[in-house]
């Protein structure tokens, strides 16, 4: 008879009941959220997102460049985490994806510089992610959008028209060819839904501040 041995950090609860993640190693988390455990991921950047900014401000010289990229580089990671493997030390592996993330921002800031001086009427851009720098953390933002993405098709777009892009029922209903209560249905069930994938994917912090949102 064999026993099934699971790391410390799965087992133990703080006083609140939610998981202890701050005893694994990195290769550990990085297991636990390629399987989509968002307390893993958030101790990830909770370890690391100071390392990687410093690293950005180093290569930038820009504060403002670095927050954003070091943003960008934590949800590249998200997308990459089930690949890296422990061959070496996940610092090693992030770093080097920091300095690719970095580069490729010097890449296509170079293209925009040379057409924006082609086009002397070429409007300002608003680079992405400076939009609202009080806007809502990256594990956070990460967290939903993965949420979002697996709600049925008519909740997620009931759920984006009204509750991000802020269509009143009635705008909805027409947007969908439906009726207003098809659509306060459909937006109560994609909540609950939301509720619970954020649940299951140990992202307690947006799961409270959701469920006080939809109270």
């Amino acid at each position: 008879m064999t026993t099934e041995v699971y790391p410390i950090w799965q087992t133990v609860e703080d006083e609140g009941g939610e998981r202890n993640v701050a005893g694994a190693s990195d290769h550990e988390l990085t297991q636990a959220a390629s399987r989509g455990d968002m307390a893993a991921f958030e101790e990830i950047y909770r370890r690391h997102h100071r390392r990687v900014y410093s690293l950005c401000l180093r290569m930038t010289q820009n504060q403002s460049e670095a927050e954003d990229l070091a943003q960008d580089v934590f949800v590249q990671l998200f997308r990459k985490i089930g690949s890296f493997r422990g061959e070496s030390a996940f610092t090693t592996w992030l770093h080097r994806m920091t300095v690719n993330q970095v580069l490729m921002h010097f890449r296509k800031k170079k293209v925009r510089d040379e057409r924006s001086s082609e086009d002397e009427e070429t409007p300002d851009r608003i680079e992405p992610g400076t939009e609202n720098p009080g806007a809502m953390p990256v594990v956070d933002r990460i967290a939903l959008d993965n949420a979002i993405a697996q709600l049925p098709p008519g909740y997620r777009t009931t759920f984006v028209l009204h509750d991000i892009e802020g269509y009143e029922h009635e705008e909805v209903a027409r947007i969908m060819g439906c009726s207003v209560g098809t659509s306060k249905s459909q937006l109560h069930k994609a909540r609950m839904k939301l509720r619970a994938l954020l649940k299951r994917q140990h992202a307690p912090r947006l799961f409270r501040k959701l469920t006080e949102a939809f109270e």
